[in-house]
């Protein structure tokens, strides 16, 4: 599809329009997004920065099907997701959405490569494919000497990097990075944002929350969420 002027319309992965969310405390209804709207494009990264209790974690959370809104619409891939049930919001979450989390969340005792492999798990894929696949998304982080290790025997960079392996391995439509370099030093983590960039400069598509503007100032696009409000930063 063109508009009037031939230009082709972009491609968007993610259309938000008035997305709320209020939580309920005992008799207290506590608003936390109020009335977001947010276009991401193919191939785009976006950063949304807001300190702690902004609302940051769950508009991340709608995004990655992880939660509802009250109010407003959310299409992901051009499918109307936000009312889906659960089973079709999980599907659809393993099908579009990797996410690379703050805290890592890799299985402990568990290789490298078998955590990275485990996604894959839900689209039944055999063992030797899942294995391949997994032992080459390590590879494209620069992590496949260390496929066999745990995640106990890797720095935090390490872990991280196994964590973006195991969020790219089902060739995700949309990479969610929750704080990314939140829980590294300060090389380790360069060396993940460089990652990024380079996932990005391959025509991923991310969206990153982040409190720290540094981080921000990688994305190409730089959003603040004050008070459940999205505004340019």
């Amino acid at each position: 599809m063109a508009n009037a002027v031939g230009v082709p319309d972009p491609v968007h992965v993610v259309r938000m329009r008035d997305v709320s969310r209020t939580y309920r405390r005992g008799s207290v209804l506590v608003p936390v997004l109020r009335g977001i709207t947010l276009d991401v494009e193919a191939g785009e990264w976006v950063a949304i920065l807001g300190p702690s209790g902004s609302g940051k974690s769950t508009l991340l959370n709608i995004l990655g099907l992880l939660d509802r809104p009250n109010a407003g619409s959310y299409e992901l891939e051009g499918e109307d997701v936000a009312r889906l049930g659960d089973t079709r919001q999980a599907r659809l979450r393993n099908r579009y959405i990797g996410f690379v989390f703050q805290s890592f969340q890799l299985l402990p005792r568990t290789s490298a490569l078998e955590n990275v492999a485990a996604p894959l798990l839900y689209r039944a894929v055999r063992r030797g494919e899942r294995l391949e696949r997994a032992r080459q998304a390590l590879e494209n982080v620069g992590m496949g000497p260390r496929a066999d290790h745990d995640p106990g025997e890797l720095s935090g960079g390490e872990t991280q990097r196994v964590a973006i392996a195991r969020a790219l391995v089902t060739d995700p439509a949309l990479l969610l990075a929750d704080e990314p370099t939140g829980n590294l030093d300060t090389a380790s983590g360069a060396d993940v944002m460089a990652l990024l960039r380079e996932l990005h400069e391959q025509g991923r598509t991310i969206v990153m929350i982040t409190h720290e503007p540094s981080v921000a100032d990688m994305a190409d696009r730089r959003l603040a969420l004050h008070d459940g409000q999205l505004d340019a930063a």
